[in-house]
């Protein structure tokens, strides 16, 4: 993507101009565009050339550029991190192995995954595809704290297919799993250091410190 044009690379006669809240200023003329970028310290940016007039806004373009690219990394790091599990059910399935398929999905949300959830029909089963939808929307409501709708219900040849995404993305989880270890080490660390005998304290047949230094 190319960059937009900026201050005196902007070559037309008028702009519609956006100030730096985002507040529409109006039609005005390139240069007096110009010199409202300039009194503010702020770069005028052209941000919808296919406009007529173009479409400009006053902003700081250094700024701009920068946290842009944090976000884009930010997006194809969570992009890298997040995988795409899968839990197969049937429509009939029965308690406990629904209970234990709906802990894999409880995990997988948890650590900031999404799942597609599979119920596969069989036979007659494929007459009936409310069972699915019932299942797969009856699981959902169970995961809402964790994990919201991205793909509702759909038929999918044989079977019938949900999507669930973690509200929490894994990043975010990667980042609560590194304090909870440093404040178990810490824990750790203090207890053994509370343990230790002081240097020269006198110990008593029992193991207590006498109170009396050596």
């Amino acid at each position: 993507m190319s960059e937009p044009r900026i201050n005196e690379r902007i070559r037309v006669p008028e702009v519609r101009l956006v100030g730096p809240s985002g507040e529409q200023v109006g039609v005005v003329r390139v240069e007096d565009a110009l010199r409202l970028a300039e009194e503010a310290d702020l770069d005028l940016v052209e941000v919808a050339p296919d406009a007529r007039p173009p479409v400009c806004k006053l902003m700081d373009y250094g700024k701009f550029k920068y946290e842009s690219a944090m976000k884009a990394r930010d997006a194809r790091r969570n992009q890298a991190n997040t995988q795409l599990k899968e839990i197969q059910f049937r429509p009939k399935i029965d308690e406990h192995d629904y209970a234990t398929k709906r802990g894999h999905v409880e995990r997988f949300l948890k650590g900031g995954d999404k799942v597609k959830c599979i119920v596969r029909f069989r036979g007659r089963e494929q007459s009936r595809p409310e069972l699915g939808i019932r299942l797969l929307q009856g699981l959902a409501e169970e995961m809402a704290e964790l994990g919201t709708i991205e793909s509702h219900p759909r038929q999918d040849g044989r079977n019938m297919v949900m999507v669930l995404a973690p509200v929490r993305k894994k990043a975010e989880v990667k980042s609560d799993q590194r304090r909870r270890r440093e404040e178990a080490r810490a824990a750790r660390r203090a207890e053994k250091h509370a343990g230790r005998t002081p240097k020269g304290t006198k110990v008593a047949a029992g193991g207590e410190p006498t109170g009396e230094n050596a």
